[in-house]
Order: C-alpha cells, then sequence, then structure tokens
C-alpha cells in the first residue's frame, strides 16, 4: 500500500435495490492534492463521499485513507480521526451559541483543555466567526452557518477532509470567502476532495479533478493534464471596422480551425492549433493588412467547456 495516497479505492461500488449508484471505480488522491469531483445530480457523487467517510457501506470495493484499509466488520475509530466530512444537509442547532456549538463537537472527539480551548480559537479565526464567538447560530447568515459547519468539519484536525456542495446557495461573497479558507487549509498541508457544482470555484482550488457519469468515473487527471488534452487555445478578436475584412482575412490561416460570434456580437472566439509563435505571426498578418484591432488575446476553454465537452462525448 502506498502512503502517498490519501485515498485509494480498488472496484468501489454501492448498489441500492437495482440501481447502482456508484459502480466500480478505482480512485487514487494524493496526499496534499485538493481533489475536484464534477459530474450531474444523480452522478453517484455523494454517494461516493459518503462511502469515504464511513457513513455509507460499500457493497463492495476496498477503501484505503492514508494507507489504512476501511474495514467493514470495525468502528475504524482511529482512521475516522484522520477524516473531516461535511455533508451538504448537516443539521446546526440554532439555539446554541457558536462557541458551545463548537466546543460540543471538541468534546465528541475527546478534545481535552487547555488544547480545546485553544483549537476553538484557531478555528473561529480561520473562518472569521471570533466576534460571533457568543451569538446565537438562528442569527448568523447562511455563509456565516456554512463556515461554521467548516470549523466543526476540523476542529479535531483531520488530514483528509471531504466536502460535499459546500458552497450551495452561498452568494458571491460568502462563495469567496469559503474559498479562501479552503487555500489556507490547502497551504497548511490538509488532503482535500470537494464536489461542487460551481467549476469556476474548483479551477481556482483543485490540482486534480474527476467526472462522474452514472456511477463511473469517468476522468481523473490533473488539472493541467487535462487542460492540455482536452482545452482548445482560443484567441479572441475584436475589430474595429467590419467583421468581414477580419473574418476573411482568418481564412488564409492554416492555424485557424474555426470561429465563432460572441454574445455581444463585436469579437470573434477563433478555435487555434498554432503555437505562440503561430498567434504572433497572426497577429502580425492583421496589423499589416490594416484590420484595425481593438482586443487580441490568447485563452484556453475553461474546465465547464472541458465538462460539457467531455459528457456529450460520453452521450454519444
Amino acid at each position: 500500500m502506498t502512503p502517498e495516497l490519501a485515498i485509494d479505492t480498488r472496484g468501489l461500488t454501492k448498489q441500492f435495490d437495482r440501481q447502482i449508484a456508484v459502480n466500480d471505480v478505482d480512485l487514487q488522491v494524493a496526499c496534499g492534492e485538493v481533489y475536484g469531483l464534477i459530474g450531474p445530480n444523480g452522478a453517484g457523487k455523494t454517494t461516493l463521499i459518503r462511502m469515504l467517510a464511513t457513513a455509507e457501506e460499500p457493497t463492495k470495493g476496498e477503501i484505503y485513507i492514508n494507507g489504512e484499509h476501511l474495514r467493514r466488520d470495525s468502528d475504524n475509530p482511529t482512521l475516522k480521526r484522520h477524516l473531516g466530512y461535511l455533508p451538504d444537509d448537516f443539521p446546526l442547532y440554532d439555539d446554541l451559541t457558536v462557541w458551545d456549538y463548537l466546543d460540543y463537537f471538541a468534546r465528541l472527539y475527546y478534545l481535552r483543555q487547555p488544547r480545546r480551548r485553544q483549537r476553538l480559537y484557531e478555528v473561529l479565526e480561520l473562518v472569521q466567526l471570533g466576534n460571533k464567538r457568543n451569538s446565537l447560530i438562528s442569527t448568523l447568515s447562511r455563509g456565516m452557518k456554512q463556515r461554521l459547519s467548516l470549523a466543526r468539519t476540523i476542529i479535531h484536525e483531520p488530514i483528509l477532509l471531504l466536502l460535499d456542495e459546500p458552497v450551495s446557495g452561498l452568494d458571491p461573497i460568502a462563495r469567496m470567502q469559503f474559498r479562501e479558507i479552503i487555500k489556507v487549509l490547502r497551504e497548511a498541508g490538509m488532503t482535500i476532495l470537494i464536489s461542487s457544482h460551481v467549476l469556476s470555484d474548483l479551477a481556482e482550488l483543485c490540482t486534480s479533478v474527476g467526472i462522474m457519469e452514472l456511477g463511473y468515473l469517468v476522468e481523473s487527471a490533473s488539472l493541467k493534464e487535462l487542460y492540455k488534452r482536452l482545452s482548445r487555445q482560443q484567441i479572441i478578436i475584436r475589430s474595429l471596422g467590419k467583421l468581414e475584412a477580419l473574418e476573411s482575412e482568418l481564412k488564409n490561416c492554416s492555424h485557424v480551425e474555426s470561429w465563432e460570434l460572441d454574445k455581444q456580437g463585436d469579437s470573434l472566439r477563433v478555435h487555434f492549433s498554432g503555437t505562440p509563435e503561430d498567434s504572433a505571426e497572426l497577429l502580425r498578418s492583421l496589423v499589416a493588412v490594416g484590420i484595425p484591432l481593438a482586443e487580441f488575446h490568447c485563452t484556453q476553454e475553461d474546465l465547464e467547456t472541458i465538462f460539457l465537452k467531455l459528457g456529450h462525448q460520453q452521450a454519444s
């Protein structure tokens, strides 16, 4: 068993009656990674995370967490102390204060004084709720409640964090605050597996991603490798002149595969197969023939486009 893997599953399968929710999944996540789990509703993401968190028993297959075998016939107390699990529907106790809520969970994990008190201050500072420690949970905003849930999840200093749709329903500011906390935990060396439908957040946070479809893990790779293999290079070009003249020149470039008009209707999104030197040559040629350019910059298809593209491939 390789100790460098925080998560290693082999043939992991979960069946409910006749429905197979997770189908023969081999998942490897290296220690220190932030691994994003992507997929439509019903793809099996939550069931997979629940099995990793020991909240759901596999029908068959094996799970290793940091080299330790998760055994079905055992409570796995040592392994559970290494896990932090934040489900998408974990209840909060509205009639408790923030401090008493966290203190309750710290006691469940057998944190003793003075370390328990010190740890409560640490996590409240991390999730930016230090000034709310004496407030009733019922008075907190949704974003604050989600940050409090994260504080509860890391109170016992786990080495593997499992987050199921942690930013669901949060506004952009609350999502940004949550994202910054995850970055701090990543920099501290924690391994994090996170599922989300907000792919722009995952693209910013993750080192690797896995894509699930109908219970299968259809793709698992580093973000860098995924972009290199599946993301087409694009050039955004905006002209102050007529687009017809620009399109006429683009037809002369062998590296231009196709183009489309952007949503505003004043720029072209050009799919380009050449090198950076080739795109520089295209720019030179457009300027040389007098195309009045207002914008010319290279970009790549984002994670959402890659995900949709893979979905179409699986469906066809």
